[in-house]
């Protein structure tokens, strides 16, 4: 069996997404969900394998620019579109894709490669990090109250067109970037994402609605979501969706829970993916009512060590020197010092004692301040060489906000 491995071809690529929606399950995307990702797919970066005439293996990547610890925009691919035919796995075919693909990110000096993966176990080998994580839950609005903030009451509500909401939802989110880690930047074009609601893909629910929250005039936070009735021989029992929220501050975000949570007809409040320090959880009289989970959203991959550890702030002063093992990007491989608080960072190759030992799996994921080098330390994952280096490194890799992926890609 021949294949090859080429940069696809923009005729090719309806051939290639064809591809990519057999190898996750046969079900053909909405058409307006398909023309989106056509628009776009940066098909110079991204990857086909051809077996003939047939795409057997896809991988893209986008270029994003994404939120670190200290709120600097730092450029990353965001790896998507990934998949391998059934008939042609286990032949090395994804290996020899994310070699490329890596290759690629660190000649356009993007220091950091993000992905989020169907399944867990897969990109680990590859130096892929559980950097994030996203909460759902389910607010029994029937046996669960709100306890809003002072000033709730000054901010007003209303409600706009779904088309009509862009500018002014963008701009609220804009603002919203820097305040987290994880965030995204959105480019022009990914702006049409949220507003995405194919009749097609709504499971019973209705139209995406937009209410936007206002103060003195100023849109200060929005909500984007959906209603699905339901009946019972007791009444009514339908469902609220969030599908995105932000407010501003305290006194705007509350209000928009406490309109989702009080909508006519309606038993229940779905979150489908909040931070999990999200305000909601500080909100509710019960927060066991609203059944909260939990999962890993975003896998970090440091590209370059150096450069990624330098483009973020630290919550601590620190000075530590790391023993990386890298043995699918070997130019990261030794030892590196770096000296960094909130102000900045450097971070450079060093001849010095290693403080910590660990591989750049590890530092992916402790990379946006979401998981604890002391916790990876406590599985055996993190070795602490020298007394007192795993806790100064932990508490400077921390970040105030937990970091979240805003949506998918």
């Amino acid at each position: 069996m021949t294949t090859e491995l080429r940069v696809l071809d923009p005729s090719e690529w309806d051939r290639w997404f064809e591809a990519l929606e057999l190898a996750f399950g046969g079900v053909p995307e909405q058409p307006e969900e398909r023309a989106l990702w056509r628009d776009l797919t940066e098909c110079e970066r991204s990857l086909a394998v051809w077996d003939g005439g047939r795409a057997v293996a896809t991988a893209g990547a986008f270029s994003f620019r994404l939120t670190v610890p200290g709120g600097a925009s730092v450029p990353a691919a965001g790896v998507t579109m990934v998949s391998v035919a059934g008939t042609h796995r286990r032949q090395g075919i994804l290996t020899s894709m994310m070699r490329r693909q890596l290759d690629d990110v660190r000649a356009l000096g993007e220091p950091l490669a993000v992905l989020t993966a169907s399944e867990a176990v897969i990109y680990g080998r590859f130096g892929y990090g559980a950097a994030s994580r996203a909460q759902r839950a389910v607010i029994d609005t029937t046996r669960v109250r709100l306890d809003v903030p002072a000033g709730t009451d000054a901010v007003t509500l209303r409600m706009v067109p779904l088309a009509e909401s862009s500018a002014v939802t963008e701009a609220v989110y804009a603002r919203m970037v820097p305040r987290r880690p994880g965030m995204l930047a959105r480019r022009p074009g990914w702006e049409r994402l949220p507003l995405l609601d194919p009749p097609g893909a709504r499971e019973g629910a209705s139209a995406r609605l937009c209410v936007l929250a206002e103060r003195g005039g100023e849109v200060v936070g929005y909500a984007f979501y959906a209603i699905k009735p339901e009946w019972s021989w007791a009444g009514a029992d339908g469902s609220v969706t969030v599908h995105e929220l932000y407010g501003l501050d305290p006194a705007a975000e509350a209000a928009l829970w406490r309109f989702l949570c009080s909508v006519d007809l309606t038993g229940k409040v779905k979150v489908n993916s909040a931070p999990v320090d999200a305000a909601w959880q500080h909100l509710v009289s019960d927060v066991r009512r609203c059944e909260p989970t939990e999962r890993e959203a975003l896998f970090a991959r440091l590209v370059e060590v150096g450069a990624a550890l330098e483009a973020r702030t630290y919550r601590a002063p620190v000075d530590v020197v790391f023993e990386v093992e890298d043995a699918f990007c070997p130019w990261n491989a030794g030892r590196w010092r770096l000296s960094g608080d909130a102000k900045g960072a450097v971070c450079s190759r060093t001849s010095d004692a290693a403080d910590l030992a660990l591989s750049v799996r590890e530092l992916g994921a402790a990379y946006l301040g979401g998981t604890s080098l002391a916790a990876l330390a406590s599985a055996g994952r993190v070795t602490e060489l020298r007394e007192g280096a795993l806790a100064e490194a932990s508490l400077a890799f921390g970040s105030d906000a937990a970091p979240w992926l805003p949506h998918g890609f």
